[in-house]
């Protein structure tokens, strides 16, 4: 498993590279090593992340930067158009590569918070052809709340 999270790495992060590049320097921001070593990381996420796993996986590899650097760059991300932010719930914010943000299903449980995507062709909308004024759509997320089988099941037993 490790082996494609590295494969699929090496493919996408050139290109976010290129990317977050072309932004800093329109926006005149500093291209700092922090900023690339951390969407390198990013990279080898396979779906969704928040905060603390990036930090920590940062800090797996040795890379130790504070958290509010890791909430800056993020920030940047996602400005960029490198990101997807996703407010899951009032507590909960999670991040995906907008590369992986094409259109699916969110399934969150309302118990536990554990978050499963579906990926499905039949939530692909045509959004671009939406006729809408003054708003141009990009991309679009369905997030579904309920139960996980396990939080039934554990609740179910409590009866």
């Amino acid at each position: 498993m490790r082996g494609d999270t590295i494969d699929m790495e090496a493919k996408i992060y050139p290109d976010m590279a290129a990317v977050l590049t072309v932004y800093l320097t329109e926006k005149k921001l500093r291209k700092t090593p922090e900023r690339y070593s951390i969407l390198e990381q990013i990279c080898t996420f396979p779906g969704h992340f928040d905060i603390y796993a990036l930090h920590q996986k940062l800090d797996k590899e040795n890379f130790h930067v504070s958290k509010s650097t890791v909430y800056n760059t993020v920030e940047v991300l996602v400005d960029a158009g490198i990101l997807v932010r996703h407010q899951i719930n009032s507590q909960s914010i999670q991040y995906e590569l907008r590369l992986y943000a094409k259109t699916h299903l969110h399934l969150i449980c309302t118990r536990c918070g554990i978050l499963r995507e579906i990926k499905n062709t039949m939530f692909n909308l045509p959004i671009d052809r939406l006729k809408t004024r003054r708003f141009y759509p990009e991309h679009h997320s369905l997030y579904v709340y309920g139960l996980c089988s396990k939080c039934k099941y554990g609740k179910q037993r409590k009866i």
